[in-house]
């Protein structure tokens, strides 16, 4: 097994953004189970002002599989009608509908 880490940074619309902190004071238990069974583990959300960067580590053995599994789930995708409006791209570079952007890791300590 390979610790994957990964990093994304999306904006929060601002008149949104005490919505999607509310939300995320109580994420529905589904949606965890669904990404922990997907091998989604220490997964984090951190803000600044109008920007959200999430962080998680990934510990299986199809990346893309797996975010697909997420997908998929019925409840996730019921989530997502909360949490999507609230989002909107980072950056001058995202394109069309992308809202969380991959970020590439330049650096880490153990």
């Amino acid at each position: 097994m390979v610790l994957e880490r990964h990093g994304l940074v999306v904006d929060v619309v601002p008149e949104k953004r005490e919505e999607y902190l509310r939300l995320h004071a109580a994420v529905w238990p589904q949606v965890e189970a669904t990404l922990q069974a997907c091998n989604v583990h220490n997964y984090t959300i951190f803000v600044l002002e109008n920007t959200l960067f999430a962080y998680y580590e990934y510990t299986g053995a199809d990346h893309a599989a797996d975010m697909a599994r997420i997908a998929q789930d019925p409840v996730t995708r019921e989530w997502w009608t909360h949490t999507d409006p609230c989002q909107t791209p980072f950056g001058r570079g995202a394109g069309p509908g992308e809202t969380w952007r991959d970020m590439r890791e330049v650096w880490h300590l153990e």
